[in-house]
C-alpha cells in the first residue's frame, strides 16, 4: 500500500524519467519506470543524506549500479534539492549537462560513483562497506559512532550476470559486511528478451551461499512490502543484506511494461501519453506538483539534522579524545605524503642490487609508519609483490581494525573494490597482482582514471624477466595498454631510487591512478637515478658533447643496459646520451622546454629499449630511430636466456644504434 504523497513523487519520477529521455532521443526508461517505488521509499524512509551538505562525512552512500538508469537518479536528486533544475532534465545526454547518460562522480552532485559498466557499482559499493567497517573499527567509541552508516546498491539483472558482482560479493560475505543492503531489480528482461535464454539461476540462494541475509518482496509497487525488506536488512548487522525486489520493466507503460524494447530505447510520445493516463498524470511536460516538491523538501530539511547532530558528536568527540580528532585529521585532511619528499630514510638507496618489488615492499613498510591509513592488498599474491604492512593485522570479519586486505583471487573485484574504498574518503588504499594479470583488472582500473581516484595499482613481475612461467605470465602488451590509459600514470622504475620516487608520486597524486610496474629480478642501483625521475622522464647518464651523437632510451631493467652499451658506443667513438623514461605519461605533461631539453629536436638518432611491447615508443626514436623490444609473446625458460633470445641485450643496443 502507498499512501498519496509517496505514489504522487514516484509517479513524478517515472514522468520526470520519460520525458527527459524522450527529449534526448535517448537513454533507457525501463529502469527507472521499475525501480521508482522501491528508490522513492529509500530516499524518502531511510537514507541518511543531506542535500545541504552533500558530502558530509557519516552519509549513507547509495550507488546506482545500473547506471543505463540514471534518470532515476537525476530524478531524485532533482526532487530532493541537489541543485539539479529542470533545464538540467531537458539537457539529458547533451554536451556539458550535468545530466550525463550514466552518472560521473565529481561532476553531478550527489552521485558517489560513475556507474555504466554493469556490476562495477556492486564492487563499489563492497569497498565503501569495507572502508566504514575499518573506519568505524579505529574511531568509533563508546557512546560516539562517528562512523556509522549503511552502503545501499541498487542493480538489475545485468548486475547479477556480470561475474564483478560474483566476485565481490563472495568477499562481503566472507568479510560479514552487515551496513551493505544490495537491492536486486529482478524483472527478468535483458537487451536480448527474457532472461530465461541465458540466466536461469536462483539469485538468492546464490547469495545464502556467499553469506547473505536474502529478502523478497514480490511486488515492486508495494511500498510497504520494500519498507518492511529495508527495516529486517538493517536490523542484522552481521550479514550482508539482498533484497530481491520483483519488478516490472517500464512499469506503468500499457504498450512497453514487461518487455525488452522498455529497456534501452525511449516510450515515444504516445506511449508517455498512455503513461500518464495509466498512473492519472495530469501535469504539463516537466512540470511537478508542488506537493512533490514540498515533500521533499520537508525530508531534505529535517535530513539536515543528520549533519547537525554528527557536528555536534564530533565536536563533544574532539573534546573527550582530542589524540583520536587528530588521528582523524590525519586520515581525512593531513596531506602528509609531502612529507616524504624531504625524508632521507624513504629515499635511502642500499649498496646491493634489488628487485624493485622489494624495493616497494620495503617502502611501504616505511610509509605506513607515517600515512597511518594505509589500507590493501593484493589478489592472493602479497608474499610474491610484497605489499603486506608487518604488524597491521588482516582485516577480516572478525578483525575490522586490520590493514592488509586479502582479495583472495579476484583481480577485477579486487580494482572495483580498490575504487569503492577510495570514493568512501579516508584511507590511501593500494591493490596489487602480478602485471600480466592486470588483463583481468583493466576495465576497474579505467573507472579509477574517469573517475580521477589516485588508487594506487602494485603490478609485479613486469617483463620476460619473470622467466621460467613462461607465456601466460610474461607481460608483453600490457605496458602500452596502461601507458594509453588517459589520466592514468604508469611508471616503470630502474631502482630503489626510481621506485620511491614512483610511490612519492602514487601518494602524492589528487586526481590520477598509478600503477607501479616493479621487476621480479634484481635491478643495480644506478648512479645518475634521481628525484628527477618525477618528472617522468630525465637524463640519467649524459654525453659529454653539448649536443649528443644520439640518445638510448629505456625504462625498468633496460636502463641499466643502455648505461652498459653506452660505455661501449664511446670506445667505438659515438657520444651517446642515456634517457631514463619510468613514466611516459608524466614526462608527456612536462612543459615542452624540459622535454626537448631531455629529447633534443635535432639529435635524430635514438634507440629504445624495453623488454615489453615496442609499442609507443615510436613517438620518442621517430622516423629515423629503432625500437628494440618483443613483437612476440614471451618463452618458458630462465629470464637471461630469454633476454638472449629475444635480442634485448648490450651487444643488440650497439649494433643497432650503429646501423642507424
Amino acid at each position: 500500500m502507498k499512501n498519496f504523497i509517496d505514489t504522487l513523487t514516484i509517479n513524478a519520477i517515472k514522468v520526470l524519467s520519460a520525458e527527459a529521455i524522450e527529449k534526448a532521443s535517448s537513454g533507457h526508461p525501463g529502469l527507472p519506470l521499475g525501480s521508482a517505488p522501491m528508490a522513492e521509499t529509500l530516499w524518502a524512509k531511510f537514507l541518511k543524506h543531506d542535500p545541504a551538505c552533500p558530502d558530509f562525512p557519516d552519509r549513507d552512500r547509495f550507488i546506482l549500479s545500473g547506471g543505463h538508469g540514471s534518470m532515476l537518479l537525476y530524478s531524485l536528486l532533482h526532487l530532493f534539492g541537489y541543485g539539479l533544475t529542470i533545464d538540467d532534465l531537458k539537457s539529458f545526454r547533451q554536451l556539458g549537462s550535468l545530466t550525463p547518460g550514466h552518472p560521473e562522480y565529481r561532476h553531478t552532485v550527489g552521485v558517489e560513483a560513475t556507474t555504466g559498466p554493469l556490476g562495477a557499482g556492486m564492487a563499489m559499493g563492497v569497498g565503501m562497506a569495507i572502508a566504514e567497517k575499518h573506519l568505524a573499527s579505529v574511531f568509533n567509541k563508546e557512546g560516539f559512532p562517528v562512523v556509522d552508516h549503511f552502503t545501499y546498491v541498487l542493480g538489475g539483472d545485468g548486475c547479477m550476470m556480470e561475474g564483478i558482482s560474483s566476485e565481490a560479493f563472495s568477499l562481503a560475505g566472507t568479510l560479514g559486511l552487515g551496513k551493505l543492503i544490495v537491492l536486486y531489480d529482478s524483472n527478468n528482461i535483458s537487451i536480448e528478451g527474457n532472461t530465461n535464454i541465458a540466466f536461469r539461476e536462483n539469485v538468492r540462494k546464490r547469495f545464502e551461499a556467499y553469506g547473505f541475509q536474502t529478502i523478497l518482496v514480490e511486488d515492486g509497487t508495494d511500498t510497504e512490502a520494500i519498507t518492511k525488506a529495508i527495516e529486517e536488512a538493517k536490523s542484522d548487522l552481521t550479514k550482508p543484506s539482498l533484497i530481491e525486489v520483483k519488478t516490472l520493466i517500464g512499469a506503468g507503460c500499457p504498450a512497453k511494461e514487461g518487455t525488452a524494447s522498455a529497456h534501452g530505447e525511449p516510450l515515444g510520445e504516445s506511449n508517455i501519453a498512455a503513461l500518464k493516463e495509466n498512473i492519472g498524470w495530469t501535469e504539463e511536460p516537466f512540470t511537478v506538483p508542488d506537493e512533490v516538491y514540498d515533500y521533499c523538501r520537508k525530508i531534505a530539511e529535517s535530513n539536515h539534522s543528520f549533519t547537525e547532530k554528527w557536528n555536534r558528536l564530533f565536536e563533544e568527540y574532539r573534546a573527550k579524545y582530542p589524540d583520536m580528532a587528530e588521528l582523524w585529521d590525519k586520515y581525512f585532511k593531513d596531506d602528509l605524503a609531502n612529507t616524504l619528499f624531504d625524508n632521507p630514510d624513504f629515499w635511502a638507496v642500499p649498496d646491493k642490487a634489488m628487485a624493485t618489488r622489494n624495493v616497494s615492499g620495503d617502502l611501504i613498510n616505511h610509509i605506513k609508519g607515517i600515512l597511518p591509513n594505509m589500507f590493501g592488498g593484493a589478489a592472493d599474491l602479497s608474499p610474491s609483490t610484497k605489499t603486506y604492512m608487518k604488524e597491521l593485522g588482516d582485516f577480516s570479519a572478525e578483525n575490522p581494525s586490520g590493514s592488509n586486505m586479502h582479495f583472495g583471487v579476484r583481480e577485477l573485484a579486487m580494482a572495483g573494490i580498490g575504487n569503492g574504498i577510495m570514493l568512501h574518503g579516508g584511507l590511501k588504499s593500494f591493490v596489487s597482482t602480478f602485471f600480466v594479470f592486470s588483463d583481468f583488472l583493466k576495465p576497474m582500473a579505467r573507472l579509477s582514471s574517469i573517475m580521477g581516484l589516485p588508487l594506487t595499482y602494485v603490478l609485479t613481475h613486469d617483463s620476460i624477466g619473470v622467466g621460467e612461467d613462461g607465456p601466460t605470465h610474461q607481460p608483453i602488451e600490457q605496458l602500452a595498454t596502461f601507458r594509453s590509459m588517459p589520466n592514468f600514470n604508469t611508471f616503470r622504475p630502474a631502482d630503489v631510487t626510481e621506485t620511491a620516487a614512483a610511490w612519492y608520486s602514487a601518494l602524492t597524486s589528487k586526481n590520477t591512478p598509478t600503477a607501479l610496474v616493479l621487476s621480479r629480478q634484481n635491478l643495480p642501483q644506478l648512479a645518475g637515478s634521481s628525484k628527477e625521475a618525477l618528472k617522468g622522464g630525465y637524463i640519467i647518464s649524459d654525453s659529454k658533447k653539448d649536443v649528443p651523437d644520439g640518445i638510448l632510451m629505456a625504462s625498468g631493467s633496460e636502463v641499466s643496459l643502455a648505461i652498459e652499451a653506452q660505455g661501449i658506443l664511446l670506445t667505438k667513438g659515438y657520444d651517446v646520451r642515456v634517457v631514463s623514461m619510468p613514466c611516459m605519461d608524466i614526462f608527456d605533461d612536462m612543459p615542452e622546454e624540459y622535454r626537448n631539453s631531455v629529447l633534443p629536436k635535432e639529435v635524430r638518432k635514438r634507440v629504445s629499449i624495453e623488454a615489453l611491447s615496442t609499442f609507443g615508443w615510436g613517438k620518442y626514436t621517430g622516423l629515423d630511430g629503432a625500437n628494440i623490444g618483443m613483437t612476440t609473446f614471451g618463452a618458458s625458460a630462465p629470464a637471461s636466456q630469454l633476454f638472449e633470445k629475444f635480442n634485448i641485450t648490450t651487444e643488440n643496443v650497439v649494433n643497432t644504434f650503429m646501423a642507424l
